[in-house]
């Protein structure tokens, strides 16, 4: 009995010596950081006019932005030596705070210049950014709990689509129609990558145009963006005047750009430099290789986030970092589609560089969740490597010798 306990006397001490190096995965930082970085950079460059300009310092949009990044790097630190299968005493309190946040934005939310609620504390709190990492979150969670019952209709795919439901109008209400898309669509891949059934899926697509088909008619806003959309896709001179300033700067930049701080597009014209339109910024500024560049450092976030899904120690861990990686590549993806006029117009913001609290530092989060799963995966490695099991295995690899007589066993006569 003495014996059969000491490896689980021995565990917290085999967590202990994992080092701050050993915890963080390194490359994950090196790729988050050298966004963040280039991103203060890019605000910095495409705001110091404009806030002269409204009396302000020419430091304090990316001033603001570098002390949210830096509060959300000690979270990142933070969550990573978190376990996160502790989330789960927390996830339904966290949803249900999300909800609340969308309600009182519908009813006490700071109204924009162009009608709509979308933030509170005179909108520098967008809680429809909160509510894309809570639905992974929440239906990593849900899932596993379900994922016995997933093929059930009753079970698994209606109780989902009602979550994700409420979720969705209550953003598509305030109206932000393109975060409301963002909701559904994580919702579908949380739905896929935990197993669902083709057909189920099917369904979820059908209804998904079903409901595009509805907001379509009856928003003038998703109707806009649609047509505009279109009619650019036929001839340029025809697309928003958005996309058309966003394309003039990307033409300006040509291949190496005009140089960092020199870009004309964003005081002449392009509409929110500093947020949804801050690529247009950095390939004029830095060329079609500074955006190439850009879009590498996404693609190699979600490379290592995948990575990370893989060696991940259960399938929690799994869809919690497929759900974070894919969740962070779609919002660049889009950001940038719609800037190119590859997609229809979208608010998404792009990730880590973009200047914006809410998305900052929901990324972050995301970022420290991901980091975390990482450290449980080097933990449970780390132990195997040392369980009894293991080492005897180790000893018969290094010494090329038969197997040790267990004990009980009774040795060979030969």
């Amino acid at each position: 009995m003495t014996t059969a306990t000491k490896p689980a006397q021995k565990r917290p001490a085999m967590i202990r010596r994992l080092s701050f190096r050993e915890s963080i995965d390194l490359p994950l930082a090196v790729i988050v950081l050298t966004l963040f970085a280039f991103g203060l950079l890019m605000i910095y460059s495409a705001s110091w006019q404009f806030a002269i300009n409204q009396g302000f310092s020419g430091y304090g949009i990316v001033l603001r932005q570098a002390l949210i990044g830096l509060a959300g790097i000690v979270g990142i630190v933070i969550l990573t030596y978190i376990d996160y299968h502790s989330y789960q005493k927390y996830v339904v309190w966290g949803m249900g705070l999300v909800i609340l946040l969308c309600v009182s934005v519908l009813a006490i939310g700071t109204e924009t210049q162009f009608g709509a609620r979308r933030g509170l504390f005179s909108g520098s709190v967008q809680p429809s950014e909160f509510a894309k990492l809570g639905v992974i979150v929440y239906l990593s969670f849900w899932l596993q709990s379900k994922k016995e019952n997933l093929h059930r209709w009753s079970y698994g795919f209606f109780p989902l689509l009602f979550i994700i439901g409420i979720i969705a109008l209550l953003i598509f209400f305030q109206p932000d129609i393109s975060a409301a898309v963002t909701i559904v669509l994580l919702g579908g891949i949380m739905f896929f990558i935990a197993g669902g059934k083709f057909n189920q899926i099917l369904i979820v697509l059908l209804a998904v145009a079903f409901a595009g088909v509805i907001i379509f008619n009856i928003s003038d806003t998703a109707s806009t963006r649609v047509t505009d959309y279109w009619n650019g896709l036929q001839n340029p001179q025809n697309a928003s005047d958005h996309v058309k300033w966003s394309m003039e700067a990307i033409v300006n930049g040509g291949i190496f750009g005009v140089g960092i701080g020199r870009s004309t597009t964003k005081f002449i014209g392009l509409p929110v430099a500093t947020t949804d339109s801050i690529f247009s910024v950095i390939v004029e500024e830095t060329g079609l290789i500074g955006g190439f560049v850009v879009i590498g450092l996404f693609i190699a976030l979600l490379w290592r986030g995948l990575h990370i899904a893989s060696h991940a120690p259960d399938d929690l861990g799994k869809w919690l970092a497929e759900g974070i990686s894919l969740w962070i590549f779609m919002e660049a993806i889009i950001n940038i589609g719609v800037l190119l006029n590859l997609l229809p117009f979208a608010g998404n913001a792009l990730p880590l560089i973009s200047s914006g609290g809410s998305s900052l530092i929901t990324t972050l989060a995301a970022v420290g969740i991901l980091m975390g799963i990482s450290r449980q995966s080097k933990i449970a490695s780390y132990n195997a490597e040392r369980s009894p099991k293991r080492a005897v295995v180790d000893m018969r690899r290094r010494d090329r010798r038969g197997s040790l007589p267990s004990a009980g066993s009774p040795s060979s006569g030969r």
